[in-house]
């Protein structure tokens, strides 16, 4: 059965130019510091870290996303505290670009704080959220898929679209979406309503979830700027509003001082388990396959893809250094 949401179709000819991009490049990388250590000699995040490959994570996913998101249409959230291990990536992103938080407190704040900052810039905008430490083994299909999430986007204005993909295991450190009706939108893209959202389910459960057909949430999320506000006015209004209390200092001198004074009165928040999980009915999930993706959070998913690529790790590496990261990789999931 299929479920027809009215769409502003007219909107078709302009998406592209109302497209942004979010990079969330502010978090601490503790669950993969064992192996991020080995490699960099330093507590290093691991997305300023290269850990697969001779770039590091950020400059991977601000290459990859390039290809349909200009870098001037895209943000980048940091924290002030990785100063050090970020200084050098930064060096050609204008100013206005970088979200800069004086401390990490989760992806709610981060999210928040950089939605705020393009309702200033772009209200009208349709943005993406990337995370930061992702492995694609088909870039090609990643881009395919995105741009198909940006198209529904603009189809349902109302709806945040999330990028899920059929799972290869139960895993219990992901958040899943269970898929529900079908959704009129463009034409051969496999758009489902969203009946539930699970963060992180135990094992038995994750199991269960398997069975069904529901999907991993890669998080990455596509919306109007005005849709995920709406979101998060219905969940974290509170957080929402702290941030608007300071809108009229972003991108103004005075920005990093209002910043800093605002986040030493916030506490840890995540995005998947206060907002998503909260608003299902705000929510529409695009079914991506092909993409061979990974979430690089702990060494046995970085030593997972080394093994599972085969002869394209080869091509990353030099087989020398390739077989240095595999050791690594078994050592620190053994830490």
């Amino acid at each position: 059965m299929q479920k027809q949401v009215i769409g502003r179709t007219s909107d078709a000819g302009v998406r592209r130019e109302l497209r942004w991009g979010v990079i969330l490049a502010g978090g601490d990388g503790k669950r993969l510091l064992p192996l991020t250590r080995k490699l960099a000699g330093d507590d290093r995040p691991k997305q300023f870290c290269a850990v697969m490959g001779i770039e590091t994570l950020l400059s991977q996913t601000r290459r990859r996303i390039s290809r349909l998101v200009p870098q001037r249409r895209t943000l980048v959230v940091l924290t002030s505290t990785h100063e050090p291990f970020y200084g050098d990536q930064i060096d050609e992103i204008p100013s206005s670009r970088l979200v800069i938080q004086p401390s990490n407190q989760g992806t709610a704040p981060a999210i928040v704080y950089s939605l705020v900052r393009l309702g200033k810039l772009d209200p009208e905008g349709i943005v993406a959220f990337f995370p930061s430490d992702h492995y694609f083994a088909d870039d090609a299909s990643f881009i395919r898929d995105l741009d198909s999430a940006y198209t529904a986007a603009a189809f349902l204005p109302e709806m945040v679209v999330l990028l899920g993909i059929p799972p290869e295991a139960p895993e219990v450190e992901y958040g899943w979406i269970e898929p529900g009706i079908r959704l009129d939108g463009p034409a051969q893209t496999s758009l489902f309503a969203v009946e539930r959202f699970w963060e992180k389910p135990h094992q038995s459960l994750a199991s269960a979830l398997m069975e069904r057909g529901c999907l991993w949430n890669t998080f990455i999320m596509v919306g109007r700027v005005s849709a995920f506000l709406n979101l998060i006015r219905h969940t974290l209004r509170d957080l929402l509003e702290s941030f608007e209390s300071i809108r009229s200092s972003l991108l103004t001198v005075f920005e990093r001082t209002e910043a800093r004074d605002l986040y030493s009165g916030l506490h840890a928040t995540g995005f998947s388990r206060d907002v998503l999980s909260a608003r299902p009915n705000d929510l529409a999930v695009l079914r991506a396959t092909g993409l061979g993706w990974s979430d690089l959070g702990e060494p046995s998913r970085v030593l997972s893809v080394l093994e599972r690529q085969g002869s394209l790790a080869e091509q990353m590496f030099r087989s020398g250094d390739r077989d240095r990261r595999v050791l690594l990789c078994k050592k620190a999931a053994n830490d």
